[in-house]
């Protein structure tokens, strides 16, 4: 589980908390992947690690809108793909979100893959209480299929549970589809998922294998959030991590999204080639 600040967290000095941001910061602007944030403060800090992803957000997102939370390496496939062994949580702003059938700018992207997942849209704080899965549960307003793109700023995705925690979870933007269904109408554990890119099926997994149940996951984040002192709040989006393998997405790929039971999206990617310096969204 990710580590709360302590007194382990402090022996970092904040030049270097400081400097592995703005190594984030340079690398997100700039279009150019940077060398691992392990390099500064070793592969397993979790605490230091979401201190550099405090200052990053900061750096890269000063004066725009936290819109909810995400949720990564919820999936053993996932897991196993960035050999890490631990989800960890990351912030979402509101220029991160697409909608169903948009076009997704590939100029704000370094190396980008794609994930199925369930999202939650919640209707009450999960600020108190023991915020348990019947807790959770009864905080949803609703549910739709969303689409992750996860991104990583250091070179060739060579990451350790670190890296990826001050990366912002290794974030990148996502898509949301129409289709609402609240927890009276569906079960997230009980969800399918293929995902296809150009037309191909690439992935396939189901609500299970996100913590066992994506309401694990929710219920997971909930406690984290609290530890951290930033709980849920409602109106928040809450990508609750991946239902199978990520897939690398590029220039032109078509990326479909069905979830049985939840809904279907899709999303297409620019062939634009402009450094993230130049976009304004």
């Amino acid at each position: 589980m990710p580590a709360t600040p302590d007194s382990h967290a402090e022996a970092v000095d904040e030049s270097t908390v400081i400097a592995a941001a703005q190594r984030l910061a340079t690398a997100a602007a700039t279009g150019s992947p940077c060398a691992p944030i392990r390099d500064l403060i070793g592969p397993d800090d979790v605490a230091t690690a979401y201190r550099i992803q405090e200052h990053f957000n900061r750096l890269r997102v000063a004066g725009k809108v936290v819109v909810g939370r995400k949720i990564g390496a919820t999936s053993e496939a996932v897991q196993t793909q960035l050999g890490v062994n631990q989800p960890d949580f990351g912030v979402l702003f509101a220029d991160m979100a697409y909608a169903d059938g948009d076009v997704v700018e590939m100029c704000r992207l370094l190396q980008p893959r794609a994930e199925a997942e369930v999202a939650f849209v919640l209707r009450e704080d999960l600020a108190e209480g023991p915020l348990d899965v019947a807790q959770c549960r009864a905080a949803v307003d609703y549910a739709v299929a969303a689409l992750e793109v996860v991104d990583s700023r250091i070179t060739n995705w060579d990451i350790s549970f670190a890296d990826t925690v001050a990366d912002n979870a290794s974030s990148g933007v996502y898509v949301l589809g129409a289709e609402r269904r609240t927890l009276a109408e569906f079960e997230p554990v009980e969800v399918t998922m293929s995902m296809l890119i150009d037309g191909v099926e690439v992935s396939t997994g189901n609500g299970a294998a996100c913590l066992g149940d994506p309401l694990n996951a929710l219920s997971w984040l909930a406690l984290r959030a609290r530890e951290f002192g930033d709980p849920l709040r409602a109106g928040q989006v809450i990508l609750s991590g991946a239902l199978g393998p990520m897939r690398p997405v590029g220039p032109g790929s078509v990326v479909e999204v069905v979830i049985g039971g939840l809904g279907t999206l899709s999303a297409s990617f620019s062939n634009s080639s402009a450094t993230q310096e130049e976009v304004v969204r």
